[in-house]
């Protein structure tokens, strides 16, 4: 790759359990001084923080039937806003690429949770420049294409993805995708803020 800063280059639900059977437990007399109101509703409150956060993370990618996608057809697309420039060096494969992705050998359960989290985690932790190989798969069943067209459904709903082409021969051809990850802004301002900390 000729460009070595990515960055520089482009700007719980909770579960609900059905609990028949529980039988109650017995009146008692005895008294439990135990937490405080104050202690509760500040547990309770970190509790649905806690959860909050892990909703937003929660994988959302669709495990429906999807378009089929020929094994040998270019896979490709940018958000509004996506600069021309950037795109045509992400299709040029230009960009330092972070990390890779390999989904050789995996069943599907397990392809639909490591892209999730793969585009998640990288995100995370600032990573723009992805790749992933998901194989041509000309001999898939139920259908040739079938990884590639779920690639080509996923990425594009998901938030932190901008834009993804299909890659060049030397990355992968039509059996590996580039994707693009929008900038970590709040991972940028934590940076800033560890930065003057220690120049101060």
């Amino acid at each position: 790759m000729s460009t070595n800063n990515t960055d520089d280059q482009f700007d719980f639900q909770e579960e609900m359990f059905q609990l028949d059977g529980v039988k109650p437990l017995k009146q008692s007399d005895t008294v439990f001084h135990g937490s405080s109101e104050s202690d509760l509703l500040a547990k309770k409150l970190k509790r649905q923080a806690i959860e909050k956060a892990l909703g937003s993370y929660q994988n959302s990618l669709t495990t429906e039937p999807v378009q089929p996608i020929d094994p040998d057809d270019v896979i490709a697309f940018k958000k509004d806003g996506v600069q021309e420039g950037v795109f045509k060096n992400l299709r040029l494969g230009k960009y330092e690429i972070n990390r890779t992705l390999s989904l050789q050998g995996m069943k599907f359960k397990e392809v639909h949770e490591k892209v999730f989290h793969f585009i998640v985690d990288n995100y995370k932790h600032g990573n723009r420049a992805l790749l992933i190989k998901h194989g041509m798969g000309v001999h898939s069943k139920p259908h040739p294409g079938f990884y590639k067209s779920y690639i080509n459904a996923w990425l594009r709903t998901l938030p932190e993805v901008l834009a993804f082409h299909t890659a060049i021969k030397q990355h992968g051809g039509y059996g590996a995708v580039y994707v693009l990850l929008k900038k970590n802004e709040q991972l940028k301002l934590d940076n800033r803020e560890k930065h003057r900390s220690r120049q101060a």
